[in-house]
């Protein structure tokens, strides 16, 4: 088991002590204390018993639970998992509407055509650390299997006058070139 720095630092709080104050308390270096919250450095032997003395905690209380964070991390991976799957479902439902749906119009064919660009670069802000296959994976992939499901039951010129199909290669092509996108936002920002 390893030792908490995140422990360490929640008691420090709790006791209204700064990290200088630990560290003078404890008789160690500032950036010692400071390693061991941000968990770059464990504490061992005489170090641990110095500041298990100043805080007063028990030794047990500084170690952490590893099968609770493994078990945080599947949580948070499932409900990460959940919710792509839940928002992909919410975007095919409204390009289905807007362009398969028996009551759709051309207005609403413009509007799927409009949406599909408005929600990629919305995707495209809000992701800028996530790679384009990622981003592509993640956010284009329900768009993409309800069109192949689509295509099996309409003809191609019928998927491409229903603006489905113009809209998934505006979503997945803003998606994959946003690199493209924001250097030209950055030039045009740049000019004014």
């Amino acid at each position: 088991m390893k030792i908490s720095g995140s422990k360490i630092k929640e008691a420090r709080k709790l006791k209204g002590l700064t990290q200088e104050d630990l560290a003078a308390l404890s008789k160690m270096n500032l950036r010692t204390i400071q390693r061991i919250e941000n968990n770059e450095n464990m504490p061992r032997g005489k170090s641990l018993q110095l500041i298990r003395e100043v805080l007063n905690i028990p030794q047990e209380e500084l170690f952490e639970a590893q099968s609770n964070s493994r078990k945080t991390a599947l949580v948070q991976t499932f409900v990460k998992a959940l919710f792509l799957i839940v928002l992909n479902f919410v975007v095919i439902s409204v390009f289905g509407y807007l362009t398969i749906d028996s009551n759709s119009t051309n207005n609403s064919k413009i509007g799927a055509l409009l949406l599909s660009f408005f929600i990629s670069i919305f995707i495209v802000v809000k992701t800028l650390h996530f790679n384009k296959i990622e981003r592509l994976l993640k956010f284009g992939m329900g768009l993409l299997v309800y069109t192949l499901v689509i295509f099996s039951k309409i003809s191609f010129p019928a998927l491409v006058m229903t603006g489905l199909l113009p809209s998934l290669i505006i979503v997945l092509a803003t998606l994959f070139y946003r690199e493209g996108l924001l250097k030209q936002h950055k030039k045009l920002s740049h000019h004014n």
